[in-house]
C-alpha cells in the first residue's frame, strides 16, 4: 500500500525566520535528519528516511537550515551557531520524546552538538560522512601565507563538485564562529549509542574524522563503519540500505529490554 507523503510545514518562531520542516507522526524513539552544508530536506537519504520510518510506524522529521531549502533566511548570513540552534529548536518544539539523531556531513557536527545541549532528547547517533569541525580542520591546516591572505580578503573561497557555481564562499566571521563549536579537541560527554559511517573515498571530509569522533565521545557503545568505495554524498542504493539497518538496528536496541 502506499503510504502518505509527508508535506512541508513551517515553524514561526519569535524573531527568528520561519523553519520548514516535514513531519510523519509514529512512534518512539523518532528519527530527526540533519541534511549537510547548503543542502535541503529534499534529498535522497532524507526521502528514502522517511519512507523507511513510515513502514516500520516510527515517528520522522527532516527540516531546512536558516537560509537554506524552504526555510526564511539568507544563506550567507548563516552560522554554524545558527543552525545549532535550528535543530535544537526542532528538539525542543517539533518532536516529542528521545530521537535518533541522523548527521549528513555538516549535519553530523550538529547532531554532536545537539546531543551535547540535549542529552535527555537524544537516543542515539548515526553519522554519515560526520563532518565535525570541518572547515575549521581545513582552514587550520592551510599554509601560513594562504591563511593570511584569507584573512586580509576576508573571505575563502573553496572550489566544490557540489553546486552550479563549483565553489564555497566562507567569510572570516563565518569561520571564527565555527571555531566555537569545535568537538573534537576534547572528550565529547556524549554516552548514546553512536554509529558513524564513512567512505573511504569520500572526496570532501576524510573518514579520519569519523575515527578521531569516535575515540572522543565518552559512549562505549560505538561503532564505525568504513565502506571502502564509498563517496562523500553515501545515496547510492546500497548505501541507503545500511543507514537504513543502522537505524533499524538501533531501534531494535532502544526498544528491546535487556
Amino acid at each position: 500500500h502506499h503510504l502518505q507523503s509527508s508535506t512541508v510545514q513551517y515553524a514561526a518562531r519569535p524573531d527568528l525566520p520561519k523553519l520548514a520542516y516535514r513531519k510523519v507522526k509514529g512512534k518512539s524513539p523518532g528519527v530527526v535528519f540533519l541534511p549537510g552544508f547548503a543542502s535541503n530536506m529534499g534529498g535522497k537519504k532524507a526521502e528514502a528516511l522517511e519512507e523507511f520510518c513510515q513502514s516500520l510506524g516510527h515517528s520522522y522529521l527532516r527540516f531546512d537550515y536558516t537560509g537554506c531549502g524552504s526555510s526564511e533566511g539568507e544563506m550567507v548570513d548563516g552560522t554554524v551557531g545558527t543552525w545549532k540552534r535550528d535543530v535544537l529548536y526542532v528538539l525542543d518544539e517539533l518532536v516529542e520524546g528521545p530521537q535518533i539523531l541522523v548527521g549528513s556531513s555538516m549535519g553530523g557536527w550538529l547532531m554532536c552538538l545537539a546531543a551535547i545541549a540535549r542529552p535527555e532528547r537524544t537516543a542515539a547517533m548515526v553519522g554519515i560522512s560526520t563532518a565535525a569541525d570541518h572547515f575549521v580542520t581545513v582552514f587550520n591546516t592551510l599554509p601560513i601565507e594562504a591563511r593570511k591572505e584569507i584573512e586580509e580578503k576576508g573571505q575563502w573561497v573553496v572550489p566544490t563538485k557540489h553546486n552550479e557555481e563549483g565553489s564555497i564562499t566562507f567569510t572570516t566571521e563565518f569561520l571564527k564562529e565555527a571555531e566555537q563549536h569545535c568537538v573534537l579537541q576534547s572528550p565529547i560527554p556524549v554516552t548514546c549509542p553512536v554509529r558513524l559511517i564513512h567512505g573511504m573515498k569520500d572526496q570532501d571530509v576524510p573518514w579520519h574524522i569519523s575515527m578521531q569522533l569516535a575515540e572522543r565521545v565518552l559512549s562505549n557503545d560505538v561503532d564505525v563503519i568504513l565502506r571502502k568505495h564509498g563517496q562523500h554524498r553515501m545515496a547510492e542504493k546500497e548505501d541507503i540500505k545500511l543507514i537504513v539497518y543502522t537505524i533499524d538496528d538501533l531501534i531494535d536496541k532502544l526498544t528491546t529490554l535487556v
